[in-house]
């Protein structure tokens, strides 16, 4: 840039000596010299002097001027030939290649772009002072990443043509480690819990592929945030960071930190106050406010309670509410008075609800989900349950929304729903294995979105060594416009109980259905369903006697009509991978009175998931179930015992594995309990991964005969990890497990993976 300005001011210098010497002349004609890839045409456009135009002095200045802003020129020289204006240019060379070497932490492709930007790219006017801006920018770029040995040598290699070569080659060097961060004027904590809120600090003896100790400006500049927030957290209101000192050793390859604070005193809350325009009352909002008096003082507090308190307004449709939390602090007792000050602001409405992103599913399928409507007040917990639903429908990758002001108009905003549709129809034809069922063969054809109504149809060929089963369902989830849902189907399953590693039989069942489904409130919903069912028994050899006694009293070819109910309540933020809310199942089946077997069977499920860090989430899973015979029927049908063991419950243990057991045999029984117990973190290598996730488990359950027979020293208890893949084949789940809690004679499995199967 100097040597630009440079070369406009001697341009000027010579056109004022030399012009100042010439009388005005007319201009009959211009002479362009010296062009060789700039067109006349451009330069014409940029001269402001024209034939017949008188020249003089002045205008040559301005002509000088004009024609050095374009960029495209070295040198400009005017001179006079008679009548004719000659202008002679010397060109900036343009470049025809940029070659970049030895960046390894900055992408080519990023850095192309970044050049692009201020213009050094292929094809543009060399300017050597941007290659000196690059070169400075690269080497900040580097000193932030904390390679302070960075080294940047350019190079440019003139051409044929008028044209450079630019190259770029970066010596990147070894990023400074931190050796020690040292905090000065500490005595409230000690060093060791202030450090352990920091990202950097000096490596541990056992952290081998831990990178903290490898300083980045920008990780400090957050460790001092959190350090502040740490201090004010606990009432130190005066806590001040003094100075902060990096210091970096003459290799450029160590790091030390000094951080000198002042922590001053800590200080109590005295009282808490509302005041402003409370269109809320008081009574509503105090129980939001979760700082009290004679708490110590928290910023963090004090920030979540002015959250929730504008969440509320929002609520109520003040969705730009201003809630000013002002602190009166006393010196002297140490005591703080609260005052939150309230300005709700208008109340705004929602003009319009718009849809985008859908190419599939029909506008009233998304509509029918919005708990937020056109024309009423905007509701902020309406608007995110809205989203919300879309996001359990499982139709879509992605939910966005946005509230933009309408133009001109002060109380008006627009809901604007951008969805990411995912694929909601398949047909497949596959194998799988999983480690109960053995190698299954698949045929589906399914879509649970059919032609874009939301209506789920389904029909499944699917064989293994354990079952072979042909179904066909359809369900229509608003039979009704208040979302009740009604469903059909039919089925044919064949049961090869040996297979799947429990007592032997064999069992031919198909029935037809129908069940609806009914809305209570947002989040609970009952069903209830009929089914009618034929069941045949065979036993083989290898059938235990226990069974045998069973069909012997009872019957090995029976009718039932199966009648069913249940209540659930669901709060997930999603169907798929969930990372908050709960989910609650509590169902039951009877066969009534007059069926060939009389029995119940009761189901309870719980799942309840709370994240701990924006990438860690927390997760309890429960099962229990029970069932049992009356009337004629003395105990719960042996074909309709629960089983535990296994990747869906006890992992670690062989599938169906728990529980009585006859010449090793399992035989399952009429009470199941199991409950897990799991941190579910993304995948280390990419963590933005939607559709894999890992998890460390402790699982523990069993089975029992009847309910008498339940002893908690009976449980059995594992510990491992966990990963589930959403491949485009069907759900993977890989466990690796140890028993924790065993006795012997139980058949265990470290590995254990499902494929294809349903999860």
């Amino acid at each position: 840039m100097r040597m630009r300005v440079l070369i406009f001011f001697v341009g000027m210098l010579f056109a004022v000596g030399v012009w100042a010497s010439f009388t005005p002349f007319e201009v009959k004609d211009i002479k362009l010299e010296g062009l060789q890839r700039i067109s006349a045409g451009t330069v014409f456009n940029s001269l402001p002097i024209r034939i017949g135009e008188i020249m003089d002095a002045e205008r040559s200045v301005e002509a000088i001027r004009e024609l050095f802003k374009t960029g495209f020129f070295e040198d400009v020289r005017l001179s006079r030939e008679d009548g004719v204006l000659v202008v002679a240019f010397v060109e900036r060379p343009s470049i025809a290649d940029i070659k970049l070497s030895g960046n390894k932490d900055i992408d080519s492709e990023q850095l192309t772009d970044a050049l692009k930007q201020i213009g050094l790219s292929k094809g543009r006017t060399f300017n050597r002072s941007l290659l000196d801006q690059v070169e400075q920018e690269l080497q900040r770029q580097y000193f932030s990443r904390g390679k302070y040995g960075v080294k940047i040598k350019s190079t440019v290699n003139e051409l044929e043509r008028n044209r450079v070569d630019i190259g770029i080659e970066v010596f990147e060097g070894a990023v400074a480690k931190i050796s020690q961060i040292n905090i000065v004027g500490n005595s409230a904590f000690s060093d060791e819990t202030l450090l352990g809120r920091f990202q950097l600090g000096a490596r541990g003896t056992f952290a081998l592929f831990s990178s903290r100790d490898q300083y980045s400006k920008q990780k400090l500049s957050a460790d001092l945030e959190a350090l502040k927030s740490f201090y004010l957290d606990r009432g130190f209101i005066n806590f001040h960071i003094a100075s902060t000192q990096v210091s970096i050793t003459p290799d450029k390859r160590s790091v030390y930190v000094t951080i000198n604070v002042q922590e001053g005193e800590k200080y109590t809350v005295k009282d808490v106050k509302l005041a402003g325009d409370l269109v809320v009352s008081e009574l509503a909002l105090r129980p939001l406010i979760s700082i009290k008096r004679g708490d110590v003082f928290s910023r963090r507090a004090i920030t979540d309670s002015s959250s929730r308190l504008s969440d509320r307004f929002g609520e109520e449709g003040y969705a730009f509410s201003n809630i000013n939390p002002v602190p009166d602090i006393n010196n002297e007792t140490r005591e703080v008075s609260l005052t939150f000050f309230v300005d709700p602001g208008k109340r705004i409405y929602v003009r319009r609800i718009n849809v985008s992103g859908n190419t599939q599913t029909k506008d009233e399928v998304i509509r029918r989900e919005f708990r937020q409507m056109e024309g009423a007040w905007i509701a902020t917990n309406q608007v995110n349950r809205s989203r919300v639903r879309l996001q359990r429908l499982g139709y879509f990758e992605d939910v966005n929304v946005e509230t933009p002001a309408v133009p001109g108009v002060e109380d008006q905003v627009d809901v604007n729903f951008s969805v990411t549709e995912r694929s909601t129809g398949s047909l497949q034809a596959g194998i799988g294995y999983s480690e109960s069922q053995g190698v299954l063969l698949t045929a589906n054809i399914s879509h649970n979105n059919f032609f874009g109504t939301g209506k789920r149809v389904s029909a499944e060929i699917n064989t293994s060594s354990v079952n072979t089963i042909y179904s066909f369902s359809y369900t229509n989830p608003y039979y009704t416009l208040d979302g009740v849902s009604r469903g059909f189907r039919g089925f044919y399953r064949k049961t090869d109980s040996g297979a799947r590693n429990t007592a032997d039989y064999n069992a031919d069942t198909y029935g037809i259905g129908i069940d609806y489904g009914i809305p209570l409130s947002e989040f609970n919903r009952f069903r209830f369903g009929f089914s009618l069912e034929h069941t045949t028994i065979n036993t083989t050899p290898a059938t235990p006697q226990a069974y045998r006694d069973f069909l012997e009293a009872n019957t090995d070819d029976f009718d039932a009509v199966i009648a069913s109910a249940g209540w659930s309540y669901d709060s997930r933020n999603r169907a798929i991978f969930p990372n908050r809310g709960t989910f609650h199942n509590i169902g039951a089946e009877i066969a009534v009175p007059g069926s060939g077997l009389q029995y119940y069977k009761i189901t309870s499920r719980s799942q309840w998931f709370q994240p701990l860090t924006r990438s860690l989430t927390f997760s309890l899973r429960g099962q229990v179930g029970y069932g049992d015979g009356y009337g004629g029927t003395s105990t719960l049908p042996f074909f309709e015992n629960f089983y535990a063991g296994g990747v869906r419950t006890v992992r670690g243990f062989r599938a169906n594995s728990l529980g009585p057991k006859e010449g090793g045999d399992p035989l399952g029984g009429a009470l199941k309990v199991v409950g897990n117990a799991e941190i579910i973190f993304p995948v280390p290598f990419n963590p933005e991964a939607k559709a894999v996730q890992l998890s460390a488990f402790y699982d523990i359950g069993s089975v029992y005969e009847n309910a008498d027979d339940f002893d908690v020293s009976e449980l059995r208890a594992s510990v491992g990890l966990s990963l589930t893949w959403l491949s485009p084949i069907g759900p993977m789940v890989f466990s690796l497990a140890e028993p924790v809690r065993s006795q012997l004679g139980d058949e265990t499995e470290s590995f254990q993976f499902s494929l294809g199967a349903p999860l």
